[in-house]
C-alpha cells in the first residue's frame, strides 16, 4: 500500500492533516479507525456524523473500520439496540466486514490487566461509597482528598479484587480504582473507577462477570487490541485524553492509538441527548424512537430520508474542531437536492376539490403518457388515466382571485398537467356556501397542454382521475421544535418547545393510481407538493400512507 494511494483528493481536514502526516513520515502505513456505539438506544444524525467520518476515512485511505458494541453496561443494553446500529450502519451504505466486535470480548483482558496495575501500586480497592467518593474528588479550584483505602498492600488489592470478581460482595460496595493524582487540575486524572461491581447479567457473556469495566479504562484498551491507529472521539472526550494515555503508557499493551477530538453534530430545532430523546419516546410526545418527526436515524429513513442524503450532508457540514449549531434546514437541503434527481414524479391531490368536465365523453377516459422524471430518461415514464371527473387541489381555485394568482378561477382558463386546457363555467356551492364542485369545459384541440391557437396560458396545474384515485392519508412532517435551541441556554424545559404544528395528517387525499405499487423504499416527488414516501410502518395496499419527506423549498427561511 503506497502513500500516494493512502492521500486521496479530498476536502481537507485537520484530521485529515494528522493522518496524512503519519502517512508521510512512515508512523503508520495504513489506517484502521472503529465505530463504537453503545448498544443503549438507537443512533441519530449525531452519530451519523461520527459513522460516516470512520467508515469514509477508512475507505478513503483504503484501511478498515470496525464496528465495536461498547456492551460494558449490561443495565441499560439491549439486543433491539444492537440489531438496530448494525442496520442503520448497513443501511448507510458501510461494511464491517469481519471486524465486528465487542467490548465483552475482552472482559478477561481488562481483568488481567487491572490486576497489572495493582501488582504495580497503579490500582486499588476502595470501599467509599459514590456519594463519599464525590465529597473526596474536590472541584475545579480545590484538590481532592485521597481515599483512607488508598494505601492498602498490593496483597490485599489483589485479594480483594478477586474477590469482587467472585461475587462475594453487594453492588456498590467496593469498586477499584487508579492511583493517578488527587490534586490534578484534570478531575478525571483524580483517582478514577475503572472498575464496579453490577449482578446483572449480560446478554453476551450471561452471568459469567459481576463486575464490569467503566468506559474510559475499556475504550483505550480496546482500541489497542483492535490496533486501531487513529481513535476519533467528540470533543466532550478532550479531557479523558490523558487518561487515556496514561493507562496504555502504563500497560504492556500492542500499539497505543492516538485519540482526535472533533466537534460533535449539534443540529437546530432538535434535541440529540439521549436522555431528552428518550423521555419524548416514554411520555409519548412522540409516535416511538422511529417516528419521522425525530433525529433518529430509524426516524430520517421512515420520514424518507436517503442515505445518500445523509452522507451527503455530513461531507457538507466537515469536520471542525468547536462545537456550533447546523441549521436544520442544510439537512433538508440535502435531501431535496438527492431526491431532486432520483426520484419519480407523480401527481396527487392533497386537499381535493371536485371537476366535471363538460363536453367530455362520458365512460373509462384515456391515459396520458408522462416522463417519471423531467431529466432522466432511463427513469421511463408510465400512464396516467384521465376522465370526465377529476380531482384538482382546492388551492388551485379562488372564486375571487387575488393578483399574481394564475390557476383556476371563474371564466378563468388554466392547462391540467399532461391533459387538457380547461376553463371555470360555474361555481357550485353546498348550503353553507362552501365550494364543492367546479363544472369546466375543455378544448378537445389541446390534447397534451397545448393551445392549437397558440394561445398562452399562465397556469398549470397538477390533478388524479376521480374514476381511477387512489384515496390514502398523508402525513404532513415539520420540525419538532418551534426554536432553534429547544430549552435554550437557561436550561429551561424543552418541552415548552414542542412544534403543536410538527404533523398534521390529512385522510380523503387522492393518488394517482401508479402510487399503489411503492415500495417502503420508494420516494417520490408530488408534483408541485414536495417529496414523500409510503409510511413504512402504517400504509399497506389496502389502506395507503404517504409522509411528506421536505417540501420543494425551505418554507421556514420563507417564514422569516
Amino acid at each position: 500500500m503506497t502513500t500516494e494511494i493512502q492521500t486521496p483528493e479530498k476536502p481537507t481536514n485537520f484530521i485529515r492533516n494528522i493522518i496524512n502526516e503519519d502517512l508521510k513520515n512512515g508512523k503508520h502505513t495504513g489506517i484502521v479507525t472503529r465505530f463504537p456505539p453503545e448498544p443503549n438506544g438507537y443512533l441519530h444524525i449525531g452519530h451519523a456524523k461520527s459513522i460516516c467520518l470512520n467508515f469514509g476515512l477508512a475507505l478513503d485511505y483504503q484501511g478498515r473500520c470496525h464496528l465495536r458494541f461498547d456492551d460494558t453496561n449490561p443495565a441499560k443494553e439491549e439486543i433491539e439496540y444492537e440489531d438496530s446500529i448494525r442496520e442503520n450502519v448497513k443501511w448507510l451504505g458501510f461494511e464491517w466486514g469481519e471486524h465486528l466486535h465487542y467490548a465483552s470480548d475482552y472482559f478477561q483482558a481488562f481483568y488481567d490487566h487491572a490486576v497489572t496495575l495493582i501488582k504495580k501500586e497503579l490500582a486499588f480497592v476502595d470501599d467509599l461509597s459514590a456519594e463519599e467518593m464525590r465529597a473526596h474528588r474536590g472541584n475545579l479550584n480545590e484538590p481532592g482528598k485521597e481515599s483512607p483505602w488508598r494505601t492498602r498492600s498490593v496483597e490485599e488489592n489483589l485479594d480483594l479484587f478477586r474477590r469482587m470478581r467472585a461475587g462475594e460482595f453487594e453492588d456498590g460496595s467496593k469498586v477499584l480504582r487508579l492511583k493517578i493524582d488527587m490534586a490534578s487540575p484534570n478531575l478525571n486524572l483524580r483517582d478514577p473507577v475503572i472498575f464496579r461491581i453490577k449482578k446483572v447479567e449480560h446478554h453476551r457473556t450471561g452471568d459469567t462477570w459481576c463486575i464490569y469495566p467503566m468506559y474510559d479504562y475499556a475504550h483505550c484498551i480496546s482500541d489497542s487490541i483492535e490496533g486501531i491507529t487513529h481513535s476519533i472521539c467528540t470533543l466532550e472526550f478532550e479531557d479523558h485524553r490523558p487518561l487515556y494515555d496514561w493507562v496504555l503508557d502504563k500497560l504492556e499493551v500492542p500499539c497505543h492509538p492516538q485519540q482526535i477530538e472533533f466537534a460533535r453534530l449539534n443540529l437546530s430545532y432538535t434535541v440529540m441527548s439521549k436522555r431528552k430523546l428518550l423521555e419524548l419516546v416514554q411520555e409519548k410526545l412522540v409516535d416511538g424512537w422511529d417516528d419521522p418527526r425525530m433525529p433518529t436515524l430509524v426516524g430520517l429513513r421512515r420520514r424518507g430520508f436517503t442515505p445518500q442524503s445523509i452522507r451527503a450532508f455530513c461531507e457538507t457540514i466537515g469536520v471542525g474542531k468547536s462545537d456550533s449549531f447546523i441549521d436544520m434546514s442544510i439537512l433538508e437541503e440535502a435531501v431535496r437536492e438527492d431526491l431532486n434527481q432520483r426520484a419519480p414524479r407523480a401527481m396527487a391531490v392533497l386537499k381535493p376539490l371536485k371537476v366535471v368536465i363538460d363536453g367530455y365523453p362520458e365512460g373509462d377516459g384515456e391515459a396520458f403518457e408522462a416522463a417519471n422524471h423531467p431529466n432522466d430518461p432511463a427513469l421511463g415514464t408510465r400512464k396516467v388515466p384521465f376522465s370526465k371527473v377529476i380531482y384538482i387541489e382546492r388551492d388551485d381555485f379562488q372564486e375571487e382571485p387575488e393578483k399574481g394568482f394564475f390557476r383556476l378561477a371563474p371564466g378563468r382558463e388554466v392547462r391540467l398537467r399532461f391533459a387538457y386546457i380547461v376553463r371555470c363555467e360555474e361555481v357550485v356551492k353546498d348550503a353553507s356556501g362552501e365550494v364543492v364542485e367546479l363544472r369546466v369545459s375543455y378544448d378537445p384541440a389541446s390534447r397534451g397542454g397545448t393551445a392549437p391557437d397558440g394561445r398562452k396560458i399562465k397556469g398549470t396545474i397538477h390533478w388524479v382521475s376521480a374514476a381511477h384515485a387512489m384515496d390514502a392519508e398523508v402525513r404532513l412532517y415539520d420540525r419538532l421544535f418551534t426554536v432553534p435551541n429547544p430549552g435554550g441556554k437557561n436550561e429551561a424545559d424543552y418541552r415548552e418547545n414542542i412544534n403543536p404544528k410538527s404533523i398534521e395528517v390529512l385522510t380523503g387525499c387522492k393518488l394517482e393510481p401508479s402510487l399503489a405499487k411503492a415500495g417502503v423504499d420508494d420516494r417520490f416527488q408530488f408534483e408541485r407538493l414536495g417529496y414523500f414516501c409510503p409510511d413504512s410502518r402504517d400504509s399497506k395496499p389496502e389502506s395507503l400512507v404517504f409522509n411528506r419527506t421536505a417540501t420543494l423549498r425551505d418554507s421556514w427561511a420563507e417564514k422569516k
